[in-house]
């Protein structure tokens, strides 16, 4: 309890320090570069414009002498020199010059990341080892690594890279004769990792909370040391103008490929759920770690899978839920509600006040009103119009184009409160039952994919009969998402509803934010469950559709007999279907071709997906009076239609760069289509 009270009051210093010390730094800089004293009469130009230069100084003789600089002393060696490389004469210059300050602050400024590496090179060029009155200088190579390591935590705060640690400047090679600052750091490194028992894992990972800037720049970091098998990228920003950042691992990274399956993990939807966004965080490091440390199942899970986690899709509500939880450890405030009681309410919802998980288009209502339709499709529903009509948070927007922009085939989104697997419909099929069974035409493969999870966990499918105040023991922890509690405009049947990926629910336990020591439980707990989770994904079927020339039939349909939910083919026709063992009657067909049936039986020991590949001909479009009475594919393509999304991502700005009144988004739309706007409409403005 006390490690979590700690943890977090540095967070908070830390996030103080990014904003407001920022602007005290500069200052200082500003101050301390115009003071500076001076330097040898070579003066390099960069050191004239920046006051270091002075010509009525006589040159000292360089001495070695006892290293004392307080924010240095803890280096490989014990004697340095001066003047340095900087042109410091004594270690009064150095302790009062901008680059010591930077050091002494770089903890705070950088939210911790990089900072020991840093303030290591950077001494080392303040204070360089001293042999026989000559300087050894620090070695290139060490600070070019750096650079390329911890550049972009610099680019996060919008800081240029240090002056004082250019690598051509002020560093020397290996054939000068150099000294690697970093040498000692890394050993000590490795022997905390031969130190490890057999038993635990090879990977160290730290085990606290992350926030906001330490998340990217670690997501990044795992990126750039894993660039062969992975790449960050960037779906949208939330409503504060944060990046919703998605790492993906697969052993070709940055573009889909034919017949490997896609599988998303998505975390912290609600801010104040952050367990599984800490998992999700811990899983990037593990990935990364084990696939270079040659884990052959991680190998084989990155290099038959590409794998996309969104650790935090609601950043802007973590903000406000671990800034809550940090207060009720302040002593001076009264009335102390804890982690348990207050992870319930503060930073659940957006910045805008909007649960991410209400948030999406009901289609769940449109399946249930149509699905006695035998013309109707169920599966790729389009979005209604009047779904625009209502306030669409930049989160779910984003997470919406994410979603139809990729061929995803199954996915898991993290919660906290319960610990249990729910799956689709999580909307009752009886809108005034609020309880109630309501299967989807996938039933048993929405149950095996929870069952997946659930038995992989180490408590989740056990028999306790209460837990956070529900009861799961019957059916050892998974449920039907509407039979526990219904509620509309979910995430999880808008992924089934309208695009072919099947997304389960899962609960990760009773306490949303619980205390920093309980966080390397919870992996040990997970670990397995998350990557039988990954592995799940290589079962049922997978094949092409291509036309008499080889080529593939992108939005091709493939259809099981009995089960009303169709997959649509990937852009090179390649297409999966999840299913458990068993004998089923597939076809495939595309508009203008042939329609190609297939019996398969897929047996219980088949440990990866079956392969299925249809080749259709072409034949004349006979015209269908059902293509004008229900929604088609192109209907699923009209995504947005009347650009609202406009409003979060341009601001109206007038002369002199005042910024206007900001019309609503339907403005531009009544606007160009020489419509007038309903009265009803212009009230509301």
């Amino acid at each position: 309890m006390h490690t979590r009270t700690h943890a977090h009051a540095h967070t908070h210093i830390a996030t103080s320090l990014s904003s407001s010390m920022r602007l005290t730094l500069w200052a200082a800089f500003v101050f301390l570069l115009q003071s500076c004293g001076s330097v040898p009469q070579s003066c390099h130009p960069t050191d004239e414009f920046l006051g270091r230069c002075s010509h009525n100084v006589q040159e000292e003789k360089p001495t070695c002498s006892e290293l004392n600089l307080g924010y240095c002393n803890d280096l490989e060696y014990s004697r340095t020199i001066f003047p340095n490389i900087l042109g410091h004469r004594t270690r009064v210059d150095a302790e009062s010059g901008a680059e010591y300050l930077l050091l002494s602050v770089i903890h705070g400024l950088l939210n911790g990341e990089c900072s020991p590496e840093i303030r290591l090179i950077g001494c080392s060029v303040l204070a360089s080892p001293c042999q026989n009155n000559k300087m050894i200088k620090p070695c290139r190579h060490a600070c070019e690594a750096l650079r390329k390591d911890c550049a972009h935590v610099f680019e996060g705060i919008d800081m240029a890279w240090p002056y004082f640690l250019d690598c051509d400047r002020f560093f020397a090679s290996n054939e000068e004769g150099c000294f690697d600052p970093l040498a000692g750091l890394r050993a000590r490194q490795e022997g905390a990792l031969s130190s490890l028992s057999p038993e635990e894992p090879s990977t160290i990972i730290q085990f606290t909370y992350t926030s906001n800037a330490q998340m990217y720049s670690l997501l990044k970091r795992t990126a750039a040391k894993c660039s062969h098998i992975s790449h960050v990228y960037s779906i949208g920003r939330s409503t504060e103008g944060r990046d919703l950042m998605v790492i993906e691992f697969t052993n070709n990274p940055g573009q889909h490929e034919l017949l490997k399956p896609e599988i998303k993990l998505v975390g912290n939807m609600h801010g104040n759920e952050v367990l599984g966004r800490q998992l999700l965080i811990y899983l990037t490091q593990y990935l990364c770690s084990e696939y270079m440390l040659g884990n052959q199942r991680i190998q084989t899970i990155i290099n038959t899978t590409r794998i996309h986690i969104l650790a935090s899709m609601n950043p802007d509500g973590y903000e406000l839920a671990a800034s809550a939880v940090e207060d009720t450890y302040d002593p001076e405030l009264a009335n102390h509600e804890g982690h348990l009681l207050n992870g319930w309410t503060n930073g659940r919802t957006n910045a805008q006040s909007i649960d991410l998980n209400r948030n999406f288009p009901d289609l769940t209502s449109i399946f249930y009103r149509n699905r006695r339709s035998r013309h109707y499709r169920v599966d790729h529903i389009p979005i209604p119009d009047s779904y625009w009509f209502g306030k669409v948070a930049p989160e779910t927007y984003a997470v919406m184009k994410w979603i139809r922009s990729l061929p995803f085939v199954q996915s898991a989104s993290l919660h906290g409160g319960e610990l249990v697997v729910s799956y689709p419909f999580d909307f009752s099929r009886h809108p005034q039952e609020e309880r109630m069974f309501s299967p989807t035409p996938d039933e048993q493969i929405f149950k095996q994919l929870a069952r997946t999870y659930a038995d992989a966990h180490t408590t989740m499918s056990n028999n306790d009969t209460e837990r956070c105040g529900a009861s799961f023991y019957r059916s050892r922890g998974i449920i039907n998402g509407a039979l526990w509690y219904s509620f509309i405009g979910g995430m999880s049947d808008f992924n089934y509803l309208h695009t072919n990926c099947l997304e389960v629910t899962v609960e990760l336990g009773c306490d949303k934010f619980p205390p920093e020591s309980e966080l390397y439980p919870e992996w040990k707990r997970n670990k397995e469950a998350l990557l039988s989770f990954l592995e799940s994904v290589h079962r049922g079927l997978k094949g092409v559709v291509t036309d008499s020339h080889g080529n593939g039939l992108k939005d091709a349909t493939v259809s099981v007999r009995g089960i009303r939910k169709d997959v649509t083919t990937a852009e090179d026709g390649d297409y999966w279907r999840l299913l458990n063992p068993g004998t089923y009657i597939i076809t495939a067909t595309a508009k203008g071709y042939s329609r190609v049936s297939k019996r398969v039986h897929l047996p219980r020991n088949l440990d990866k997906a079956g392969r299925v590949d249809f080749v259709l001909e072409k034949v004349p479009i006979e015209p269908d009076i059902h293509d004008h009475l229900f929604p088609t594919v192109d209907s699923w393509d009209r995504f947005d239609p009347y650009n609202q999304f406009e409003r979060y991502s341009q601001s109206d700005v007038g002369p002199g760069g005042i910024e206007r009144e900001e019309k609503p988004w339907w403005w531009n739309y009544f606007s160009n289509s020489g419509v007038n706007p309903p009265q009803w409409l212009l009230r509301n403005i």
